[in-house]
C-alpha cells in the first residue's frame, strides 16, 4: 500500500537527500518548475529527466533524457507525468535503483505501485511534496 500516514511520509522527506524529478520542465507555467525550485530551497539536490529538453539546465541542474543517464544515488523518484505513464517512470525508478517513487497530485496507477513495492520501493501517490513538507512541518534538508 502507498504511504499515507503523515509520519510516514514525513519520515520518507527526512531521510531523503537526492530527488530525480521525471517530466521536469523549463516552463516557469508549469507546476514541476516550481516544485523543483522549491526543492532545491528546501535542501534537495533534484535532477530533471526530460527527454524532449536533454542537455539543457533547469534551475542550474543538468537535464537527463533519463533515469538510467543519472549514474548516483536517487532517494526519490517525483513523477510529472500522467498517470498512465506513471507505469513507465515507476519501471525506471526500479532498473535505477531508487528507494522510492512519488507521484505527483492527480497521478494514480495502482498497478504501477503495486510493481514498485514489490520491488522495495516506498510509494506515495496523489501528492505533492510542495504541499506535504509545510504541511507536515519538515525542516529543510541540512
Amino acid at each position: 500500500m502507498p504511504l499515507t500516514r503523515d509520519e510516514d511520509i514525513a519520515a520518507l522527506l527526512k531521510e531523503s537527500r537526492t530527488i530525480a524529478m521525471i517530466g521536469a520542465s523549463d516552463n516557469p507555467a508549469r507546476a514541476s518548475y516550481g516544485v523543483m525550485e522549491y526543492l532545491q530551497k528546501q535542501g534537495y539536490r533534484v535532477i530533471p529527466i526530460n527527454p524532449t529538453i536533454t542537455g539543457e539546465h533547469i534551475h542550474g541542474e543538468f537535464v537527463f533524457r533519463e533515469l538510467s543517464q543519472v549514474g548516483e544515488p536517487i532517494d526519490i523518484v517525483d513523477i510529472f507525468r500522467n498517470s498512465q505513464a506513471a507505469g513507465e517512470a515507476v519501471d525506471q525508478a526500479i532498473e535505477a535503483g531508487a528507494k522510492a517513487v512519488w507521484m505527483q497530485l492527480g497521478v494514480i496507477n495502482a498497478e504501477a505501485a503495486a510493481r514498485a513495492e514489490a520491488a522495495g520501493l516506498k510509494v506515495v501517490m496523489d501528492r505533492c511534496p510542495k504541499i506535504e513538507i509545510p504541511r507536515l512541518g519538515v525542516e529543510p534538508v541540512a
